[in-house]
């Protein structure tokens, strides 16, 4: 299977961008400095949510502070412009440790979960990009735990969204910390309230979360990442099928793997539709292909393992924590971005650190252009994301540092290919179409993406699929919506963001 990754890809893919990729640092001119801070409460986490809080088509910032309180920043760069912020209102608001954007309420606004440790806080979105406490009016069970991860999904008709909510150390045990996971839990929702938390046991300190339908059979199952230190012998990945509500094992092809894992990432690589996964760690950064029935590891030499620093020469292994996919070049071939950095001063690990920027070539593997993109910086990096921040087609970049400032990356590429971006929405409860499918076709070449709130670490977005087009002008589009109705392929123009309102049933 990882043969067919080379294969196909190669096959697929389009011209190769005419520059190497250049990005901008743009900190300096932010409106706060801001800082993931805290000891050891904080040594994980540090997301950040990516989503347009205002309705103005610019994405805004919402960054966990730890021990500092969260900060809003407010978009307001110029078309194609340098990218600006103002400061948003949060009220102080501290202990974050993450947070995802999505449609709690079905109004088409978007609102927050966030992740703390303590009680998490559900905050409804009023569409100018302020926020109430909607915790105990949605009677979301806000807990007390150190909540490390987050996925959700809509289940048929459900006028609420179903949450999984990893936690982390059971900082109350006594026998504490090593062998003391917190149980993590689904909220099921029943009518417009949440039933009695179903405890997903065991849990292993899981520090990210994804509901995908990853065998495109309508059935998205959660996967869970797991910081197995704390489980030094009984740690592993974990699958669970939602319906009916069971961990899978090897009888169901989900075959046992052992890491430290950080962060998931996921999107199709090999154009048949099914997404591959990408998963962080101490030391081995795994990069899985996907056949529908089990996921099986890449070759070393695709060159995504990205097991310790590339520059600086420092041997030990690396910390990966946040991974994400975007085509920085517009190429048609997603690239792949690692934030980096020790958890705090583990000694066996990295110190100098650098983010990775691994560029997709034309034979499906993987080269690193970090430090020739100026975006290798050694920080403790936890969470981070990509947007088109300024409106120009080229996706951007944002990263989170414990202790140090957080990071804003303008993409300055040269001689990107041509690009569009798809929104797809409908009516109902789940307005932004999450567990939508999306397939974009330019002659034999066809790129897919899941719509999904989860995965990263305590990091997630609700902006427009991004894809890139290379030299075309048009492309076809086509969406699978979540309840597996098909729409038909329709043409669309590049350099455009096209919002897909599903026709009405």
């Amino acid at each position: 299977m990882a043969s067919i990754l080379l294969a196909v890809t190669s096959c697929l893919a389009g011209p190769v961008a005419a520059a190497e990729p250049r990005f901008v640092d743009r900190a300096a001119a932010l409106p706060v400095s801001h800082e993931y801070l805290g000891g050891w409460a904080h040594f994980v986490g540090g997301g950040v949510a990516l989503f347009d809080c205002n309705g103005d088509g610019r994405s805004d910032l919402f960054a966990a502070g730890g021990e500092a309180p969260a900060t809003l920043l407010v978009n307001t760069s110029e078309p194609e412009g340098t990218i600006r912020f103002e400061p948003g209102e949060m009220g102080g608001l501290a202990g974050v440790t993450g947070a995802y954007p999505l449609d709690l309420d079905g109004d088409a606004i978007v609102d927050l979960m966030v992740l703390r440790n303590g009680p998490n806080v559900a905050l409804r979105g009023h569409g100018d990009c302020t926020f109430s406490d909607a915790t105990a009016a949605w009677e979301l069970p806000a807990g007390e735990e150190w909540s490390t991860a987050f996925a959700a999904t809509w289940e048929g008709d459900a006028a609420l969204p179903t949450l999984a909510i990893g936690n982390y150390v059971d900082a109350d045990d006594p026998e504490g910390p090593f062998g003391t996971c917190d149980t993590n839990w689904l909220l099921r929702p029943e009518g417009r309230r949440y039933g009695v938390p179903v405890p997903l046991e065991p849990g292993f300190c899981p520090l990210s979360m994804l509901i995908s339908d990853w065998r495109r059979d309508g059935r998205p199952m959660l996967r869970i990442s797991n910081d197995r230190q704390y489980y030094i012998r009984d740690g592993y990945e974990q699958m669970w099928s939602l319906d009916p509500l069971r961990e899978l094992g090897p009888e169901d092809g989900w075959d046992p793997l052992m890491l430290w894992g950080m962060g998931i990432a996921s999107r199709d690589l090999t154009g048949d539709g099914l997404p591959e996964v990408f998963l962080t760690s101490m030391g081995d950064q795994m990069l899985m292909t996907n056949d529908g029935e089990r996921f099986e590891i890449v070759p070393y030499e695709t060159g995504t393992f990205a097991q310790r620093p590339f520059t600086g020469g420092d041997g030990r292994p690396s910390t990966g924590w946040h991974a994400e996919f975007a085509d920085v070049d517009n190429d048609t071939r997603p690239d792949l971005f690692i934030a980096k950095g020790n958890v705090d001063q583990m000694p066996g690990l990295a110190m100098a650190d650098p983010n990775n920027l691994l560029m997709q070539q034309a034979d499906g593997t993987f080269a690193e252009r970090a430090d020739v993109a100026g975006i290798a910086t050694t920080e403790r990096s936890r969470g981070a994301g990509f947007a088109d921040l300024n409106g120009d087609g080229r996706l951007d970049l944002v990263v989170v540092n414990r202790r140090a400032p957080l990071e804003v990356w303008q993409n300055a590429t040269e001689g990107t290919g041509n690009w569009l971006a798809v929104d797809p929405r409908q009516d109902g409860p789940n307005a932004y179409a999450v567990g939508a499918f999306v397939e974009l076709r330019v002659g034999d070449l066809v790129q897919t993406r899941e719509r999904t709130v989860g995965g990263g670490h305590v990091s997630g977005s609700l902006v427009p699929l991004h894809f890139g087009l290379g030299s075309a002008e048009r492309a076809e589009l086509r969406v699978t919506w979540p309840d597996g109705t098909m729409s038909p392929w329709q043409p669309v123009a590049a350099g455009a963001v096209h919002r897909v309102n599903r026709a009405a049933k």
